[in-house]
Parts: structure tokens; C-alpha cells; sequence
């Protein structure tokens, strides 16, 4: 997996994956985290995982965590979202998980925050599908302090800048005692792009290089990590 500024968001999903306790409920938003939901985590008998499916619709992940806590208070459920979903209605279920989460026989319930400040699905399907830059004024949300926000309302806050303390973070978030929230400070510029990308993705995406994208560093930087990863064999 390719290093990035300064966690790459797949990073995040791919430590959680080996540390997923049995009988979980999994909800992943819409957006670039359905990407690395996808590729990154692997779901087990037992297990259940929702996401939106096919009208992509943001902020259902906080919502259905809330919900299947209410089904099931005796399974620990994990809400995986982007910073935008969490902007758009997340922040307002905290209030709600904080309201009620003491009525719950297992308390745990996470919600993972990719944290890049950018609406980063959109961002990339502007680049890839159009061949259009980064329109910043429509792209760019307001930074939070989620995990800090969360304490605030009496549930656990966890801020994780650094990917070697990813996985003490998730051991962390799934050991703790009340709900959590796992702010995952995530690099904007690695590419949620499929494996195998189209000539017309391909010339799309050197066309807004051409005209000149505000992350424009970053993404090359970052593409190429993502190439030379793809024909390096890997070391075990």
C-alpha cells in the first residue's frame, strides 16, 4: 500500500479489517469511503454490512448504526463515513447516539471519520469522468474537530494523524466502554479509481492535469505511488 499525506484512507479500512470482531453490523456511506469499504474490508459469516447501493445518497451511514443499535443493542456497529456525510446530517446523530446509547446492552457503537475536507467523490469523478479540475468553492467544506465534537457530548473521541497508530486507535475505538468516534486524518489525493482504468478515464484525467487542478502535486505524486504499487511485488 502506497504511503500518503498523511494517512491513505485505504490504510484505514485495511486495519480494520483483520481486527473486526465477529456478529459486527458494518454501514458505509456514500463517497470515496464506499470505495475503500469495498476493496479494503472483508466481511465474515454472521457479520451484516449496508451501504446506500444505487442512488449513491449521502449521510445514511450514522443513521443506520443508529438504527441497527436500536435492532440489535447487542451487537457492535461501525459507521464508516467521509467528512462531508458527517457534515451533512453525522454530526446531528452523535447528538442522537448521545441521547440514548445508555439504553443499549452493548454500548459500542464507532463511526469511523475520513477527514480530508474535501468532497472527494464528486472531487475525483470531476477529474476521471469529465476531464474538469477541482472547483474549490463547490469541493472544499469547513474543517472540524470531530473527535474533540464527540467528547463534548460525553462519548469517546479518537484523532489519528500518523498510520502506525492506526491500528492501536481501532483496538482502542473497539475496546471502549461508550460510543466512539474515529476521526482519520486521510490524504484527498490518493485516487479512488477502479483497477483498470479506460482509455477515455485515462485521457479525461490527463486533461484536467492539462488545465490544471489546485492538487495538482499531490495527484500526480500520488498516482504514480499508485502505479509503481501496482507492478512492484509486494513484500511480505
Amino acid at each position: 500500500m502506497s504511503e500518503a499525506k498523511p494517512i491513505n484512507p485505504q490504510r484505514v479500512f485495511w486495519e480494520l479489517s483483520p481486527r473486526l470482531p465477529d456478529n459486527r453490523i458494518l454501514s458505509s456511506d456514500s463517497g470515496s469511503t464506499a470505495n475503500w469499504f469495498a476493496r479494503d474490508l472483508k466481511i465474515r459469516p454472521g457479520m451484516m454490512a449496508s451501504l446506500s447501493g444505487n442512488l449513491a445518497t449521502m449521510g445514511p451511514g450514522v443513521p443506520y448504526a443508529v438504527a441497527a443499535k436500536f435492532c440489535f443493542p447487542e451487537r457492535t456497529a461501525i459507521a464508516m463515513v467521509g467528512d462531508g456525510a458527517m457534515q451533512m446530517n453525522g454530526i446531528n446523530g452523535l447528538i442522537t447516539i448521545s441521547k440514548y446509547w445508555r439504553e443499549w446492552s452493548n454500548p459500542r457503537l464507532i463511526v469511523l471519520v475520513l477527514h480530508n475536507n474535501d468532497l472527494n467523490q464528486v472531487t475525483w469523478e470531476l477529474r476521471v469522468m469529465t476531464g474538469v479540475p477541482k472547483f474549490e468553492a463547490s469541493q472544499d467544506i469547513p474543517d472540524f474537530p470531530y473527535a474533540q465534537y464527540a467528547e463534548s457530548l460525553g462519548l469517546r473521541g479518537i484523532r489519528v494523524d500518523r498510520p502506525d497508530d492506526l491500528g492501536h486507535a481501532w483496538e482502542e475505538a473497539l475496546a471502549a466502554n461508550c460510543p466512539c468516534v474515529l476521526e482519520a486524518i486521510t490524504d484527498p489525493d490518493v485516487p479512488p479509481l477502479p483497477p483498470h482504468i479506460t482509455l477515455a478515464d485515462a485521457t479525461k484525467f490527463t486533461s484536467t492535469l492539462i488545465k490544471g487542478d489546485p492538487n495538482e502535486g499531490g495527484i500526480i505524486r500520488q498516482a504514480a505511488r499508485e502505479f509503481i504499487e501496482s507492478v512492484i511485488p509486494h513484500k511480505k
